[in-house]
């Protein structure tokens, strides 16, 4: 589909997210369209049946986020990531898929999607997901928390965390926002952004949504003196 009419690309609206819808079913990206149309601040500008077509119309409109599904005809939402990842680093991915597979959700994640919606989950989900991933955080639906808590963790070396951080960290994994995050500890947005930045480099992670996996992975962090990192623990 081309983009919409007006759309030209390069940047973003002041004060609105340019969002790309990607699903090869036509009623589904018409669905999606209705709701997010009536939200304030957020402009669909083009939908896309195909992972080609999704790459042709992002170097088109250059939308601020992309919210693909993951089963699609010739190359899945995983391929279209990975694509992304190289051509259009600066542009966000949202899956918004049925499945609960824990390896595509792994494969998500690795891929440096920034969030993870349930098409069964709520439609305010979707827009609450959108708002987060736009602001720079993460999003996943609880399901997708869950799947995430289980799989095994990779071994890391990191540095031991400061008190604020390791409390940082256990918001994180109870899906608290920046803002959310910001208001429990009387601190600026800025400021945990500050943390979370230094939490990516002392863990040695790549991408909100993988920071928000160790955090769920690692609930007791919270608890830990001074924020040292549970003995033989990645």
């Amino acid at each position: 589909m081309a983009p919409d009419a007006g759309h030209g690309g390069g940047g973003s609206m002041s004060g609105s997210m340019r969002v790309l819808l990607v699903d090869d079913h036509p009623l589904v990206r018409d669905g999606v369209r209705m709701r997010l149309g009536t939200m304030p601040g957020i402009e669909v500008v083009g939908d896309a049946g195909s992972v080609n077509e999704a790459l042709a119309l992002a170097e088109a409109v250059r939308p601020d986020i992309v919210v693909t599904d993951i089963r699609m005809p010739e190359a899945s939402g995983l391929h279209l990531a990975d694509a992304f990842r190289t051509r259009f680093p600066a542009i966000r991915l949202l899956v918004l898929s049925m499945h609960r597979d824990p390896e595509y959700i792994r494969r998500a994640v690795s891929l440096g999607v920034w969030g993870y919606v349930l098409k069964d989950e709520p439609g305010q989900q979707l827009v609450e997901a959108l708002c987060r991933v736009h602001r720079g955080e993460a999003f996943f639906s609880p399901p997708v928390l869950q799947v995430l808590a289980e799989m095994p963790v990779p071994e890391r070396s990191p540095r031991a965390l400061t008190p604020r951080e390791a409390d940082v960290l256990a918001l994180l994994a109870r899906g608290r926002s920046n803002k959310d995050i910001a208001r429990e500890l009387g601190a600026s947005v800025r400021t945990v952004e500050t943390h979370r930045l230094h939490l990516r480099r002392k863990l040695h992670i790549e991408g909100q949504a993988a920071l928000v996996k160790y955090a769920v992975d690692h609930p007791d962090l919270a608890h830990a003196p001074h924020g040292d990192l549970p003995v033989g623990q990645a």
